[in-house]
């Protein structure tokens, strides 16, 4: 674990907040000004903390949203291999994998390519084969070959209709009458079955209303939403019985209705063939997964089709605003829309302080020594275009087995605004003129900062004391943080995971005056709104040094 860490609190897992709109005024202010101290420790909290670069915000609601409180939305599906972007209509159909000549390599899932076994001449011609450039896997290797270069994936469907190796020879000799080759696969086996099992389930329960015409089971269609509104309407009230009997459900019975009668030879071949390959010629559970026929050994193995990807806007959970919206173009990396928190909430770092004089040792965070005050740096950077007012509050000891002493120095202060960046962007065309005029003032906006600085801290910069900052800049303040830990010591029966951990919960408040929303025009000021915003902090300070 790296020392520190800092993590947000998302508020989509305070249970106050939403139970809050079902109780009396009166109650829900009371709450409010009795805020519970959150507990990092909790089991809760494992599921309501993230890292700032994890999260959104939302302009409309003017809260933070994690992943688990936004909805995701499907943009395009493309594949990452060729870039070729696949209609939405077809995804199902081809299984979620490209139709293309785009496979990975069975063994090491490495892209694969097209080669002829004709090396030596300059023309592509026949027969091709498939070839992984990272293990040298080639499909030769099961004896596959195609005769064109297009299509590969239709002609690996063809070869692969066969019947698998425990297949009866009698149901084998029954679907090989029954037509052409396109017939004589598993999926012939399959859907026999299910005819078989549909027409049971037809004339056992005709009368439920989940069943479709067609003999399955769908309860999102509006045809069995009429069938269980019928219930309801007296057309097959629970009160009356069916004058008939249900019929007794059977099994299948022969090969024309799906039955599936294994060899006995078959797992005598497959022992022996164990014997032979041993352990390195099976598969692996990812190697099965990732095929259709599930092979049991290495011989089996077909080139995959390559899975395809997808391009996903995120909407808030709460008002449906639009949090991240990308380019509909697959080659594309830009986003039309990214609304992530850390360019609207203020960053935090913590570092320690550096000892006053050569003599007296740097904390390690690692071993932070017990029952002596630690000081650290706590610095907040603001990101917004407007100036900050922030107020920081933490509970006189964590909670927790071992309560730790925490002090903010100086827990309320304010922050300058990130403007200085609109001005580096608008005089990137301007004149050596102009360029130097800027420069003149912003060394008079400096000085004047400097002053406005030394008023505020006493004129001592640097100095830990109650109600000063440590330092300060154009759109960042340093504050200390003063940590006197309780001794923790270090038994097996008692002690449990992290449990020497130092974690501090602060409760961050900002306050700032935007520009009301709105179309002013032109010569038309816009009137200031006054927002604030709360959410709870996480540090992961450091360990604490035990004792045994």
């Amino acid at each position: 674990m790296t020392f520190p860490y800092i993590y947000i609190r998302c508020p989509c897992t305070d249970v106050s907040t939403s139970v809050a709109g079902h109780r009396p005024s009166e109650t829900v202010e009371e709450d409010e000004q009795q805020e519970p101290t959150f507990d990092p420790r909790s089991r809760r909290a494992n599921f309501s903390l993230y890292p700032m670069e994890h999260l959104l915000y939302c302009e409309d609601c003017h809260q933070i949203r994690c992943p688990k409180c936004t909805i995701e939305e499907v943009a395009c599906w493309y594949c990452p291999s060729c870039l070729f972007e696949i209609p939405s209509s077809s995804v199902k159909s081809d299984g979620g994998r490209c139709v293309r000549n785009c496979f990975n390599c069975p063994t090491c899932t490495a892209p694969m390519t097209v080669n002829t076994l004709d090396v030596e001449s300059s023309v592509l011609t026949g027969p091709y084969i498939l070839a992984c450039g990272h293990c040298n896997w080639t499909s030769l290797e099961i004896g596959m070959q195609f005769e064109r270069v297009t299509n590969i994936w239709g002609q690996i469907a063809l070869k692969n209709r066969n019947f698998p190796n425990t297949l009866s020879p009698s149901a084998r000799a029954f679907f090989l009458d029954q037509g052409s080759e396109n017939n004589s696969g598993p999926e012939t086996v399959f859907a026999a079955l299910k005819s078989f099992h549909s027409s049971q389930l037809s004339a056992s329960d005709s009368n439920n209303p989940m069943l479709t015409p067609s003999g399955g089971f769908n309860y999102n269609s509006p045809s069995s939403l009429a069938r269980i509104m019928s219930l309801y309407t007296g057309v097959g009230a629970p009160g009356k019985k069916s004058a008939q009997r249900p019929q007794i459900m059977r099994e299948s019975a022969d090969p024309s209705e799906g039955l599936y009668v294994t060899d006995p030879v078959a797992d005598a071949n497959v022992v022996q063939k164990l014997r032979e390959q041993g352990w390195a010629g099976t598969t692996s559970t990812a190697q099965r997964n990732s095929q259709p026929q599930n092979p049991r050994f290495v011989s089996e193995l077909l080139p995959v089709p390559t899975l395809l990807r997808t391009k996903r806007s995120k909407r808030c959970g709460t008002c449906r605003h639009i949090l991240v919206k990308p380019e509909p173009k697959v080659q594309s990396t830009r986003f039309k829309i990214k609304l992530i928190a850390i360019s609207y909430i203020p960053t935090i770092t913590l570092k320690t302080l550096p000892p006053s004089s050569p003599s007296q040792p740097a904390t390690d965070l690692n071993a932070i020594r017990p029952l002596r005050p630690n000081q650290f740096l706590l610095t907040i950077k603001n990101s917004l275009f407007d100036a900050l007012r922030v107020t920081l509050a933490t509970p006189p000891r964590t909670p927790g087995p071992h309560g730790h002493k925490v002090t903010i120095l100086c827990p309320q202060f304010e922050i300058g605004p990130n403007a200085d960046l609109w001005d580096e962007a608008l005089n990137g065309g301007v004149t050596t003129d102009d360029k130097a005029r800027t420069r003149q003032n912003r060394r008079l906006r400096e000085s004047s900062k400097a002053k406005f600085t030394d008023s505020i801290m006493g004129g001592e910069g640097g100095v830990a004391e109650a109600g000063k900052v440590w330092d300060r800049g154009r759109n960042w303040t340093t504050v200390v943080l003063e940590v006197v830990c309780e001794q923790v010591e270090r038994k097996r029966d008692r002690l449990t995971e992290d449990e020497d951990v130092l974690e501090i919960p602060i409760l961050v408040r900002m306050e700032w005056d935007s520009d009301a929303g709105g179309d002013g025009g032109v010569g038309v000021e816009r009137g200031a709104e006054k927002r604030e915003l709360a959410y709870w902090v996480v540090i992961g300070v450091g360990r604490i040094a035990t004792m045994k």
